[in-house]
């Protein structure tokens, strides 16, 4: 502590002349004794002094320095960055932070692989019992019709609960999505017809060219396909077409349906790209129970003119075939239920990878459809026809990997420019 009594006998000039002196000796020991950084507010490190005060003589020193941790910023200890970023070199730190970063991956994968269980068994299940009640109610456009509005009254629940924010509703988005909805509501009655027409694996063997009709309409549209995706969509149209001259439930209609079943999907997403690109803070699941309340509006007054004096008679010839209406309006049901939970669980896997992972899954989703409705209602193969669905699937998973890598070129592309 650096100090200065006086006496009072001394005069006041003498006073003023002895502060002007000791002045610079202050500031020398701070300069000497606490070095700091450069501060752009208080250059050479110091700060304001507001512990330089005039007392009386007699009682306390006239100059002082308080306590060196008082509110002064002065420190005993020299400020240090090494020091401030200490923790962050410390081995243990690092190693709790490598162990915390490896748990968050496993708990992402595991929950992924929850999505995609999900995704495939709600799959598998919606087609059984969509065949199952196709088989004793042919009528296609009313169960299509029931299908989108289990999913419209789910997604109202989760709404109105709050169990799922709810999409805020604009008058443009709602003309952005009339397309996309048309469009998914196209594809989504004509797989029913295709449905209740063929065997179901038939249907998922022609719906696999789906690329095929994807890179036609893309291309009329001003898109542009290396030679790679062109090959790649070769093997879909011989496989599939291998499969439906070899298919035992071989039927123009059934084929029909999952062809227009397919340009109705295909102009969905084409659609959905184009016209709802400023709607992004939309995210995939409010999306899909928009368009499924759009696509009930649409398909329901076509429906009734389509199909519906048959109905009552319909229903009970069901009803009649089943025995107990309990079991077909469990078919029925768990056919609507389960339609849009694994649309719901579809949306939520894509939103969690990449475009390239979800076609892969994808792919390997109607192998899986494929053999076990098989299994399930014993529908003769032949060998021709297993072969040609192999080519069909394996052409498809050859598409996904030829325009992950067109899309990769077109990333790198852009960012070059």
């Amino acid at each position: 502590m650096i100090s200065l009594n006086l006496s009072p006998s001394l005069n006041p000039g003498l006073l003023h002349k002895t502060r002007t002196c000791q002045q610079p000796t202050r500031l020398s020991a701070l300069l000497i004794t606490n070095p700091k950084p450069f501060n752009h507010r208080h250059p050479l490190g110091l700060s304001p002094i507001p512990n330089l005060q005039i007392r009386d003589v007699s009682a306390k020193p006239l100059l002082s320095l308080t306590n060196p941790e008082s509110s002064s910023g002065f420190s005993r200890k020299p400020r240090s960055i090494a020091a401030v970023g200490s923790s962050d070199s410390n081995p243990d730190e690092k190693s709790d932070l490598g162990e915390a970063e490896k748990k968050e991956k496993k708990a992402k994968t595991l929950q992924l692989g929850i999505v995609f269980g999900l995704w495939y068994f709600q799959n598998i299940v919606f087609n059984i019992f969509n065949k199952k009640a196709l088989n004793v109610f042919p009528y296609p456009w009313l169960l299509a019709s029931f299908q989108l509005f289990a999913g419209s009254i789910w997604m109202l629940v989760l709404w109105s609960f709050k169990l799922y924010p709810c999409p805020k509703i604009s008058k443009p988005f709602i003309i952005a999505l009339l397309g996309p909805a048309l469009f998914h509501t196209i594809g989504h009655i004509s797989a029913c017809v295709s449905f209740s027409k063929v065997a179901v694996s038939f249907t998922h063997v022609i719906k696999s060219a789906e690329p095929v009709f994807s890179v036609i309409f893309s291309s009329l549209l001003g898109d542009s396909y290396p030679l790679a995706v062109w090959l790649s969509i070769l093997p879909i149209v011989m496989g599939c077409s291998l499969a439906a001259v070899t298919e035992v439930s071989f039927n123009l209609g059934g084929l029909s349906g999952a062809m227009i079943s397919n340009v109705g999907f295909v102009l969905r997403n084409i659609y959905s790209k184009r016209s709802l690109q400023s709607f992004k803070e939309i995210d995939g699941l409010n999306l899909y129970g928009c368009i499924s309340i759009l696509s009930l509006l649409y398909l329901f007054p076509v429906a009734i003119f389509v199909e519906g004096s048959h109905w009552v008679p319909g229903y009970h010839k069901a009803i009649a075939s089943v025995g107990t209406p309990s079991t077909f309006y469990f078919w029925v049901l768990l056919s609507g239920v389960f339609y849009h939970l694994y649309n719901q669980s579809s949306y939520q896997a894509l939103d969690e990878i990449s475009p390239l992972t979800f076609s892969v899954g994808n792919t390997m989703k109607r192998v899986v459809v494929i053999i076990s409705t098989v299994l399930v209602f014993r529908n003769p193969v032949r060998p021709l026809n297993a072969l040609g669905s192999a080519i069909a699937i394996c052409g498809t998973f050859l598409y996904s990997q030829a325009t992950a890598k067109k899309k990769k070129i077109e990333v790198g592309g852009d960012k070059k420019n």
